[in-house]
Order: structure tokens, then sequence, then C-alpha cells
């Protein structure tokens, strides 16, 4: 997150809404599973607005996915939503599994994958 800035509280609302935007896309078991990986204090951030009944949302292209994540940053700074996505992840290989990781590119759409790099690679 620190190819954003220094700014805490952006840091903060990015990974919230990279992080749900993330959620959102995936099945029920596996955002659960994974917002079991988190740490407890973004858990909180993770777990805000779910509504396990309106899930997988499907995303059919990058442009689809990367939505929400421009709209929820609309009312800060500009930023990447690539760029931010990319930065979530990286920032997710230092406290999830990589089997955990793994199994939430697999439930991606082939171009969102390619800005999660696989954790069997070096990074």
């Amino acid at each position: 997150m620190a190819d954003h800035g220094q700014d805490r509280q952006f840091a903060w609302h990015l990974l919230g809404v990279v992080l749900r935007t993330v959620r959102d896309r995936l099945p029920v078991d596996m955002a659960s599973h994974l917002g079991a990986q988190l740490p407890l204090l973004v858990r909180g951030t993770y777990y805000e607005q779910f509504e396990p009944s309106r899930l997988p949302q499907k995303s059919r292209s990058l442009e689809e996915f990367l939505g929400p994540v421009e709209q929820g940053m609309n009312d800060t700074r500009p930023v990447d939503p690539k760029a931010a996505v990319q930065s979530v992840f990286k920032v997710l290989f230092h406290h999830i599994d990589p089997g955990q990781i793994r199994k939430v590119r697999a439930s991606l759409p082939e171009d969102v994958r390619q800005l999660c790099p696989d954790p069997d690679t070096k990074h």
C-alpha cells in the first residue's frame, strides 16, 4: 500500500474498497474462508455491507471488476484502479496462506487474475 503514499486514511479506504470488490466476486464459502484469514482489524472492513445472498456477482470483464473500485474511490484523490487492486493483492501475500490465494485467483476471471500474481512465483 506504500505504492499510494503515506496517508493511512486513504490506504485504509483503498484496502476496504478493493477487498469488498474481490469478496463480492467470490462464492460465499470462499469469501468466508478468505475473511477468516484476514487480520482481525481488516476483517471488519471486509465484512462491511456483506450480503451473502447476493454472491457471487459476475464480472465478465476487467472493466466490470474495476468499476466498483473506481467508484468506491471517487470521494478521494485520483487512483488507478488496476494499481489499487495490485497493491492490495501484494498486501494479502503477507497475511494469507498461499493455498488460499491460489483458490481466490482461480475463482476470478482470467483478466482479473493477472492483477494478482501467482503465489508460486517469486514476487
